[in-house]
């Protein structure tokens, strides 16, 4: 790595409400901790001098049921960072559970972004599994590091909800917890990097996944702003904040209990309740301040908080603790700083009594604004409490230990003076921001110095990045690459000494692992884009990293069990062996002597309701793909994804397999020992038609064009990439496809 270089930097955190000031913290459970610490992140990061621009990547919600502002395509919310809101999904704002169909369409459209902008990052940093899943394609796609925080993990999630009688079936279509577990496996095998807020995280949670590699996990405690939380110096103005309180309260000069959590079963917050409304002690003590987020009519809010608050609402009658307990509707994220103050004066407590706490931001500002603690011993409090000093661990579940611990804090002589004080003084040394973007961008930059290795050169040829290259020249293999070894030979020597912004690809109707095995015999040069299966896979980079979104994509009413049993009976069809059949493309040799023809094929498969293309070529080659895959289609695909023009990818190949990708007006090269069913095209103005015969009608159609310099275009008309088709569209069908014979 450059040390003088400085780093772009792409925060992925797709889910909750995002923007750069009154965060709505608390409005729904994805809208918690963790938007606040991405958006910290991004400011702290691109404050540092060796940070050239920080993007923090969400996803642009239109919904007249939330503010105008997360529709917004940028927010800049520093000199150096800024929001960025890519639409995917639906416009409506979504809960996290409810993004994983759309994922794969973020990639896309993320791609995009960083292609029209050229805000391509050195780094990706996803959190949460639907951003680990995103933010790890992006980084096989690009071929840039990837890091990857977690927050909190769906296995621990699955196992604790199976602990508390919930049944299987019910966590899989509540929470889609399996898509949530296999995104984070994805996101482990990928990283190069992982970071947590505790050790604990470490050991009892990352452990449990099979991608789980101890050397890539560091421990860096998120920081706290400092310069929002500190002491009180006195009696402050009353805000609306402390007014409600005040409200609700016959003492309200007695100290203060306090929780601030939404409404979760997980956060624990009935047996706080539980536990003052059965201690007359610490009634005469304190007040109880629960604030839990911000809510304009229980009756409309997601039915389990609207559960957990009723049941809170309950108790408070059973135990009759009007008068005492505090629970405002509406709180501003920016009287927070001053609630803790004031928490401080009343010499009060702040109380985390949750199940699980990953880290607890909480802890922290209370600590830096001289409140005493009392925490789950689950998590991030471990790690808090013994840095700071400022409190005391207990079981959530014992509520004899909860009460012990605050009424200790409160009543015993010098407790809460030591605590106020150590918390105080040890939060800045331990979690500042500073401290924490400090050893964030050491450990970044040492991923970056392990990546930046050499590119893979064979055959003399330097492997490129997508990102890199403004033109592809793709080639089928079989015949047109293939042939002449002499032509071969020079193609490779062609495109070797070719510039750094001219990729090459293969497209052809082999198997993937085919492919490879005839690249290493052949030793071809690392190739940036591999088509393969007739257009139903697509692969990039030097890992062959798969296009998820095309196997999205194609997989529209695509049922090859039912095509099997209408064909595999048909007179003068015989199966292809097992290595030529994929998971989108079954292959049949035909004898067309006694076969039925294309036409009745095609019938058949139509009267029993399936939709698919039928390619034949050879006069003997019959295949069967999607609806909405083939040569033709995903070149298109590609083009979109990658923002290419048409006319800035040379397509070359040989016979009908290859007629879709030679239709579509990219530009066309037909060697010189085609088939004869490519006759047709030449009518077409951007096909080529070349004299030289397998390879070197390659070579023939790229100087045609003048495709390595200033590309030469033998027709005005200019085609733009166009988006595949969506929502059960026919897509683009070539001559062969829909030929009737």
């Amino acid at each position: 790595m450059n040390n003088d270089k400085k780093l772009n930097i792409a925060l992925i955190s797709l889910h909750g409400l995002i923007r750069g000031k009154d965060l709505e913290l608390g409005r729904d459970e994805d809208t918690g901790g963790q938007i606040r610490y991405v958006v910290e992140l991004a400011r702290e990061l691109s404050a540092d001098p060796g940070v050239a621009r920080v993007d923090l990547i969400t996803r642009q919600v239109v919904d007249d049921r939330v503010s105008d502002d997360y529709a917004h395509l940028e927010e800049q919310i520093a000199e150096k960072a800024w929001i960025i809101r890519i639409p995917f999904g639906p416009k409506r704002y979504l809960g996290k559970t409810k993004l994983w169909p759309y994922i794969e369409v973020f990639v896309d459209q993320c791609l995009n972004y960083f292609r029209k902008t050229g805000h391509v990052p050195d780094v990706i940093h996803g959190h949460y599994a639907d951003a680990g899943y995103g933010g790890g394609q992006l980084s096989r796609l690009l071929g840039i590091p990837f890091v990857f925080t977690g927050h909190s993990l769906g296995r621990v999630k699955r196992q604790r909800l199976l602990d508390s009688g919930m049944s299987s079936e019910k966590i899989e279509s509540r929470f889609n917890i399996s898509a949530r577990i296999e995104a984070e496996e994805f996101a482990l095998e990928t990283c190069s990097l992982i970071c947590t807020s505790t050790r604990q995280e470490v050991k009892e949670q990352y452990e449990l996944y099979e991608n789980y590699i101890p050397e890539r996990m560091e421990v860096i405690p998120p920081g706290v702003d400092l310069s929002a939380f500190y002491p009180s110096k006195g009696v402050e103005p009353e805000s609306k904040m402390e007014t409600d309180i005040c409200g609700f309260l016959h003492e309200p000069d007695k100290p203060m209990i306090v929780a601030m959590a939404r409404p979760d079963d997980r956060k624990n917050l009935e047996m706080l309740v539980k536990v003052y409304g059965e201690s007359p002690p610490m009634q005469r003590a304190a007040n109880l301040v629960l604030i839990m987020g911000s809510r304009d009519d229980i009756r409309v809010m997601p039915s389990r908080q609207r559960k957990v608050l009723s049941k809170i609402l309950i108790l408070i009658d059973v135990y009759d603790l009007y008068g005492k307990v505090a629970y405002p509707k509406q709180h501003k994220v920016e009287d927070v700083p001053a609630f803790y103050r004031l928490i401080a004066r009343t010499r009060g407590v702040f109380v985390n009594p949750a199940f699980t706490e990953p880290f607890g931001l909480t802890l922290l500002e209370a600590a830096a604004s001289g409140v005493p603690i009392v925490a789950t011993h689950d998590g991030g409090p471990n790690d808090i409490i013994a840095n700071c000093k400022n409190g005391l661990l207990v079981n959530p579940m014992d509520p004899d230990d909860i009460r012990k611990a605050i009424l200790r804090v409160l009543t015993e002589p010098g407790v809460w003076e030591e605590f106020s004080r150590s918390g105080m003084d040890n939060v800045y040394a331990h979690y500042s921001w500073r401290r924490h973007v400090e050893r964030y961008l050491r450990d970044v930059g040492e991923v970056l110095e392990e990546a930046d290795v050499p590119a893979t050169v064979i055959r003399g040829r330097q492997s490129r990045k997508m990102q890199q290259i403004d033109r592809l020249i793709l080639a089928d293999i079989d015949n047109t690459l293939t042939g002449d070894n002499d032509a071969m030979h020079e193609f490779f020597q062609l495109i070797a000494d070719a510039p750094m912004h001219v990729g090459f690809g293969l497209a052809t109707g082999r198997r993937y692992e085919e492919v490879i095995q005839m690249m290493g015999d052949l030793d071809v040069p690392p190739p940036e884009v591999l088509i393969t299966s007739m257009g139903t896979e697509i692969y990039y980079g030097s890992n062959s990293t798969m296009d998820k979104s095309w196997q999205k994509h194609i997989n529209f009413r695509w049922d090859p069990g039912r095509i099997r049993e209408m064909l595999d009976g048909l007179e003068g069809f015989y199966p292809q062996p097992d290595h030529e059949q994929s998971a989108y493309k079954i292959s049949y040799q035909i004898d067309p002597a006694v076969s039925p023809g294309v036409r009745t094929i095609k019938r058949i498969l139509r009267e029993n309701g399936l939709r698919a293309k039928v390619v034949l070529s050879h006069s003997m080659f019959l295949d069967i793909i999607p609806t909405r895959a083939g040569s033709g289609v995903s070149v298109r695909h590609l083009a979109y994804k990658w923002s290419f023009p048409l006319e800035h990818i040379l397509v070359a190949g040989d016979s009908g397999n290859d007629e879709g990708m030679l239709s579509i007006n990219a530009l066309g090269v037909v060697v010189g020992n085609r088939q004869p069913e490519l006759e047709k095209l030449r009518k077409l103005p951007r096909v080529y038609f070349a004299e030289g015969r397998h390879a070197a009608g390659i070579i023939e159609g790229i100087r045609f064009y003048n495709f390595l310099d200033e590309i030469i275009i033998p027709n005005e008309r200019a085609a733009e990439p166009e988006k595949p088709a969506e929502n059960g569209e026919q897509g683009d069908m070539t001559p062969t496809e829909l030929s009737d014979d």
